[in-house]
C-alpha cells in the first residue's frame, strides 16, 4: 500500500499549503547553499576541520535544536515508523560525511552540481517505489543533466576529470535520492522535526568514526561550524516539512535553487571563480534535472465526470 501524504486525507493538499511548500524549498536551498560554503570553508586553508568533524557537528547542532524544539513544543516529537527512521539516519549519515568530503577536496560549485544530481536519481527510484511510469522526458532530462555534469567537470571540453572529490559528490548523490524516497513514505505518518532528529540520532554513528582525529580549538572557527550546522537544521526541515504537500518531482525540481545558491555564495565567500563553460554547465544540467522532475513522471489520466442523468 502506497503511503499517504500527511495533511490531507487522500494525499490532496489545499493550493495554500503546496504554496507554502514552494517557499520552504526556496528557503531549504538557500539554507543548504549556505551550509555547503561555511564547511567548504572550514575544510581548507588552517581552520582544520576534517569532513567527519563537520559531519558530527552538524548532527550534534542538529539533536540539540531539536530537543529543544520539543521541550518548548510538547507534543512535537511523535515517532511512529521506526523502520524507516533509522534507514533515513544511516542513508542520511552517508550523504553527510561524503559531501563534506567531496567539498574538501573540490570547489563548492562542482561538488554542488554534481551532488545536486540527486533530484533526477530520486525521480528514478520513485517510479518502482510509488508506481510512476518513465517517459520521454526523462530521458531527455537525464541526458542533459549528464552533458551539464561533464561541460562542468571537463571545463567546456568534456573530457571526465573524475577523482575522489567527484566520485564522493555522485556517491552523496545516490545515498541523498534514498533519503528523499525514505522521506515522501513516511510523512504520512511521522512530523519533519522527529524525523529530522531521528535523522541526526541514528546519522551519527556513522560518521563518528570519521571525526577521531585531533579536533581545532580556534573559537571563530567554531562560531562558523555552529552556523553551518545550524544553516543544515533550518534546510533539512524545511525540505523535510515540504514533502509532506508535494510529490517527489516537484519537489526535486525546486531544488535545483540550491546548486545555484552554492555557486553565488561561493563567489563572494570563497572567492571561487566561475568559469563560462562552468557557467553553461551549470545552465544546462540545473535546466535537464528540472525538463526530468517536472516532465519526467507521467501524470495520472484525468478521472472521468458521472454522465449527466
Amino acid at each position: 500500500m502506497k503511503p499517504e501524504p500527511a495533511g490531507v486525507p487522500g494525499g490532496r493538499h489545499p493550493p495554500a499549503s503546496k504554496t507554502l511548500a514552494r517557499l520552504e524549498l526556496v528557503g531549504s536551498g538557500v539554507a543548504f547553499g549556505l551550509m555547503a560554503v561555511l564547511a567548504r570553508r572550514l575544510s581548507r586553508g588552517g581552520a582544520g576541520f576534517t569532513a567527519g568533524h563537520l559531519s558530527v557537528i552538524r548532527f550534534v547542532v542538529g539533536a540539540l535544536v531539536s530537543l529543544l524544539v520539543f521541550r518548548l513544543r510538547p507534543g512535537t516529537y511523535r515517532p511512529r515508523n521506526y523502520r524507516l527512521l533509522i534507514t533515513r539516519g544511516l542513508s542520511g549519515g552517508a550523504v553527510v560525511v561524503l559531501y563534506f568530503w567531496a567539498l574538501a577536496r573540490i570547489p563548492a560549485a562542482e561538488a554542488g552540481m554534481i551532488y545536486n544530481l540527486f533530484p533526477v536519481i530520486a525521480v528514478v527510484m520513485s517510479i518502482f517505489t510509488f508506481g510512476e511510469r518513465p517517459t520521454v522526458h526523462l530521458a531527455a532530462g537525464l541526458a542533459a543533466a549528464t552533458l551539464g555534469v561533464g561541460l562542468v567537470l571537463g571545463n567546456g571540453s568534456l573530457s571526465l576529470g573524475v577523482g575522489l572529490g567527484e566520485g564522493a559528490a555522485l556517491a552523496a548523490a545516490v545515498f541523498a535520492a534514498t533519503s528523499a524516497n525514505v522521506i515522501r513514505g513516511m510523512r504520512g505518518t511521522d512530523n519533519a522535526a522527529t524525523i529530522f532528529f531521528w535523522f541526526c540520532l541514528a546519522g551519527l554513528p556513522v560518521v563518528a568514526p570519521f571525526a577521531l582525529g585531533r579536533w581545532p580549538v580556534d573559537p571563530w572557527a567554531w562560531a562558523e561550524a555552529v552556523a553551518m550546522g545550524l544553516s543544515a537544521f533550518a534546510a533539512q526541515v524545511l525540505m523535510t516539512e515540504a514533502y509532506g504537500a508535494l510529490s517527489v518531482p516537484e519537489a526535486a525540481a525546486w531544488l535545483q535553487l540550491t546548486p545555484i545558491t552554492q555557486a553565488l555564495l561561493a563567489w563572494p565567500l570563497l572567492g571561487e571563480s566561475v568559469s563560462a563553460a562552468s557557467l553553461v554547465g551549470v545552465t544546462v544540467g540545473v535546466a535537464g534535472v528540472g525538463w526530468a522532475t517536472v516532465l519526467g513522471p507521467r501524470r495520472p489520466a484525468p478521472v472521468p465526470s458521472d454522465p449527466p442523468p
